[in-house]
């Protein structure tokens, strides 16, 4: 491993629900170095999937420091961190997000179309990204017309398509049946091991956190464990 990717110090993130304040993330810190496989894991409240979508941008922290390969977040301004996101981040979320009306090359061809990726470019990319998954033969379905298993790959190859510098999983096993997570999470241990992609999962599923060669436990906002996973 060489290099970091994220580093964070001391974040502290607060929620107001009905005037009253909820301490997601109490001066946290966390760093993850260049193609690291790291579970957060915890119990629902523990400020997993807060600490995740700091580190991912989508959200701010009220306190501490956020770096993502080296640059600080906290200064950008809204554009910027869009901008930074599209660039470096790769996302896979439980509900996929994936455009109803678009085939999956499309699904796929879209974020490197928001980056300015030429016509012809896209779509070479775009089906390699699925052909390495292992649905080459779903380019021109509709997310509709897949399994949900089929859907969190396309996912996947959108997330992948762009070479992130991060790949950020909240969640990915949350409506799959074991069968399809152990598949789904032997993909990504083997983007880890074979490109050196950097990994992090938010989870409470003990299978996906066996993927992980590092595994992260959180409770009431804070590190309870960190502990780096031998075979």
């Amino acid at each position: 491993m060489s290099g970091e990717v994220v580093m964070a110090r001391g974040l502290t993130r607060v929620y107001q629900e009905e005037a009253v304040p909820v301490h997601a993330l109490r001066g946290v810190d966390f760093s993850l170095s260049s193609s690291e496989f790291v579970s957060l894991s915890g119990p629902s409240g523990s400020g997993k999937s807060t600490l995740l979508n700091i580190v991912g941008g989508l959200d701010r922290q009220d306190e501490g420091i956020i770096e993502l390969d080296g640059e600080e977040l906290a200064p950008l301004s809204e554009g910027d961190l869009a901008a930074l996101r599209l660039r470096k981040i790769g996302f896979v979320f439980q509900a996929y997000n994936l455009v109803p009306v678009l085939s999956a090359l499309e699904n796929v061809e879209f974020i490197l179309q928001l980056q300015g990726v030429g016509s012809a470019e896209r779509k070479e990319r775009a089906g390699e990204a699925l052909k390495s998954l292992g649905l080459s033969e779903l380019q021109d379905r509709r997310p509709g017309e897949m399994s949900g298993g089929q859907q969190q790959r396309v996912a996947i190859a959108r997330a992948i398509v762009t070479n992130p510098v991060l790949l950020l999983a909240d969640e990915p096993s949350a409506n799959l049946d074991s069968e399809t997570t152990k598949e789904l999470m032997e993909l990504l241990r083997n983007l880890n091991e074979t490109q050196g992609m950097t990994i992090i999962t938010a989870t409470h599923d003990p299978m996906v956190m066996g993927y992980a060669k590092r595994q992260v436990h959180l409770r009431d906002g804070t590190v309870e464990r960190d502990e780096v996973v031998t075979d």
